[in-house]
């Protein structure tokens, strides 16, 4: 196969696509934490979003590493790298549908008992399929260096290959086209049977649609439903534009514009989903709020007051300070 011109990758897009990588790791570490510190957040569809963070961390890990490297042969670190976002990308393709579908299950069949089933399956597949395609195409030497045709600085398919297409396909862009079909129906679903199911409910209780709290919750939870598949085609699209243009044989996937949205793109998922389910959620964002305000009053309380408090350690006003954090969390649920 001839050589393939090298798509230049500017310094600038190094920064911009840098600080993508890093909220997105901030961002996927955030919603792991949140769901470790608080015991009540512990449900399934948040333990789910908690697996997808683990694949958008790792994800961001590895191409932060390539950015910086900015790769120009299959180096051992270059097969590598490209091995682990192989891995992660696909992987969270997988959880990000297996999302929608667990949803889909407990809202619209109304079967809790059988979305809980499937979160076996999803970790088999999930895990397990990327797993396969990623050893597979180690083990065929598909994963190396492809000049940025469809990366940006980091290394993927080994674009010399005579199959890189298949191989593209497989490692990322066929699961990347079916979650583009599944999550706007799935979600589309969902939010059909919570209109119909909260229009019902209302011919009866007349004062749900008068209470504010009510209709606050319910456009809120219609926005995120509206918002979640979206956001994912929105940050994945530049990639399957560039993807299409290799195809097609263009110049213009070389575009630097194009190169940085698909960068932004592919690295900034944790910091989306964390943005949608953390610090868009009243109840998680005012235990953050609490919670860092908290640990400020107590490092100035501490400063000033430390003979004091050894004096009242045992005081009724020290005990209702020391368990206000606690009863806000309570306020919350």
């Amino acid at each position: 196969m001839a050589e393939t011109n090298r798509t230049d990758v500017y310094v600038y897009e190094q920064v911009v696509i840098l600080a993508s990588c890093i909220l997105s790791f901030f961002g996927s570490f955030l919603i792991i934490c949140t769901y470790v510190h608080w015991l009540d957040l512990r449900t399934t569809p948040r333990k789910l979003l908690v697996y997808l963070s683990v694949s958008d961390l790792l994800s961001a890990l590895s191409y932060f590493y390539g950015v910086v490297r900015i790769f120009d042969s299959d180096s051992a670190d270059c097969i590598a790298q490209g091995a682990i976002s192989t891995f992660a990308n696909t992987s969270s393709f997988f959880w990000t549908v297996a999302i929608a579908i667990y949803l889909y299950v407990f809202i619209v069949k109304s079967s809790q008992r059988q979305a809980d089933n499937l979160v076996l399956y999803f970790h088999l597949i999930s895990w397990g399929v990327p797993f396969a395609i990623t050893v597979a195409a180690l083990s065929l030497h598909k994963i190396g260096y492809d000049a940025s045709e469809v990366s940006v600085g980091w290394c993927w398919v080994n674009i010399q290959a005579e199959d890189h297409v298949l191989w593209m396909l497989l490692t990322g862009k066929i699961w990347e086209f079916i979650a583009y079909a599944t999550l706007p129906v799935l979600y589309i679903l969902i939010k059909i049977h919570i209109k119909r199911a909260h229009a019902a409910l209302s011919e009866y209780r007349p004062i749900l649609t008068s209470s504010p709290v009510s209709h606050s919750l319910s456009s809120m939870a219609d926005r995120k439903l509206t918002l979640i598949p979206i956001i994912f085609i929105m940050l994945r699209v530049w990639s399957t534009i560039r993807f299409l243009l290799l195809l097609a044989g263009s110049s213009a996937g070389h575009n630097p514009v194009l190169v940085t949205l698909h960068g932004i793109g592919n690295t900034f998922q944790g910091a989306a989903n964390c943005i949608m389910f953390v610090l868009l959620t009243p109840s998680i964002r005012s235990r953050l709020v609490a919670l860092l305000c908290c640990k400020g009053q107590n490092r100035h309380w501490s400063s000033e007051s430390v003979p004091q408090n050894r004096a009242n350690a045992h005081t009724p006003s020290q005990r209702e300070e020391n368990t206000s954090p606690r009863t806000l969390e309570n306020s919350e649920e």
